[in-house]
């Protein structure tokens, strides 16, 4: 016998996941991720292939949006129209993760929730707040809905996705420090890490930023390369585990957290070029959020990008910065609103712009 539970599949930016109603989800946390486990899988034990299920095999493959109306929040706090929980299928591995977000997965929030009913479709666009409910921070998303129809062609490109698309604008609030408790946990821009300069920082995703010519490295190795480096990794996990405490994040060893960034000097006109570590593997291009917060050390005094971005952006001070982040599949630009304020950096807002299409729904049916 098995239960069919409803479900779309839709890609955001470059990845692509299951989309869930919460109510239609068991309501234990424990049987909840065994669905998700069956679904994604087809097993609770782990199985890299996913053969028996929904997943692609791959981190980028296996991710799943639980979507329900938001709460009313109680005074004080900021409103929002729709709570939004990511869980990581960890491939292989029998397990899930909510310790992080995504924001790939984000952009197709408000579009699934068009389709399914949940909030209603505006003439040209539609608009929605978005709460996060892994790190409680605020993404305000725009749609391009024309007569309440949500736009699928459109000229705006996302590395990593073939073709082009309508743009969904994606404007982070409150984002800073939403895991680690501050944008720079460790109280400093640069520290010394197993021997290594490292920034560890947090806009909306915590991430270890160290130079790549501390490892040998040019910068532009492509991820089989990097993968089949076992010191490197093994170097580079080493410093993850003890990041982890001074970004009070705890015992990392069994989290998705924080992410590995390596950066080199651009190569193709952005700020900077980076080789992301999720964290055991390569990214193909770079998450979201990890782009935002790599962004954002590129315009806090001090950190290591400091040394390596290209000269025309090394001295960035502007309330209003656009900056390309160079990766393995191209570029992602993020905009970022901020300003000084007694020498301390304050962000106001970290914008991108993300595509979606709704691939897929139906019943998924699990044992």
């Amino acid at each position: 016998m098995q239960t069919a539970i409803p479900f779309m599949q839709l890609r955001g930016g470059s990845s692509k996941g299951l989309f869930f109603k919460a109510e239609d989800l068991p309501t234990d946390e424990n049987e909840r991720n065994r669905c998700l486990l069956l679904a994604m899988e087809g097993t609770t034990e782990g199985d890299p292939r996913q053969i028996d299920g929904l997943g692609g095999a791959t981190s980028l493959t296996s991710k799943v949006a639980i979507v329900s109306k938001s709460i009313t929040p109680e005074a004080g706090c900021r409103p929002a129209d729709l709570d939004y929980l990511f869980v990581q299928v960890v491939v292989g591995k029998g397990k899930v993760s909510t310790t992080q977000t995504c924001g790939n997965i984000l952009a197709g929030i408000v579009p699934f929730a068009i389709e399914s009913g949940m909030i209603e479709a505006t003439h040209p666009v539609t608009a929605a707040r978005i709460n996060i409910i892994n790190t409680g921070g605020i993404c305000e998303v725009v749609v391009q809905t024309p007569n309440g129809q949500i736009e699928t062609k459109g000229n705006a490109k996302v590395d990593g996705v073939p073709g082009t698309a309508a743009p969904i604008i994606c404007n982070y609030l409150e984002t800073v420090g939403s895991t680690c408790g501050a944008l720079l946990p460790t109280g400093h821009a640069k520290d010394v890490i197993e021997g290594v300069e490292a920034t560890c920082i947090d806009n909306g995703m915590p991430i270890v930023i160290m130079r790549a010519s501390d490892f040998g490295l040019v910068g532009n190795e492509n991820k089989e390369v990097l993968e089949a480096n076992e010191p490197l990794r093994q170097q580079i996990e080493n410093i993850r585990l003890k990041a982890g405490h001074l970004m009070n994040l705890g015992d990392v060893k069994d989290q998705t957290i924080p992410k590995m960034c390596l950066v080199s000097p651009p190569e193709k006109g952005g700020v900077v070029n980076t080789r992301m570590f999720i964290p055991h593997v390569v990214h193909e291009a770079i998450g979201v959020l990890a782009a935002v917060s790599v962004a954002t050390a590129c315009v806090v005094p001090d950190t290591v990008c400091q040394g390596v971005m290209s000269e025309q952006n090394s001295s960035l001070i502007v309330h209003r910065s656009s900056l390309s982040i160079e990766h393995p599949s191209g570029e992602f630009t993020v905009n970022l609103e901020y300003e000084f304020i007694d020498s301390q950096i304050v962000i106001h807002k970290s914008g991108v712009i993300r595509t979606a299409r709704l691939l897929s729904k139906g019943e998924l049916f699990v044992p």
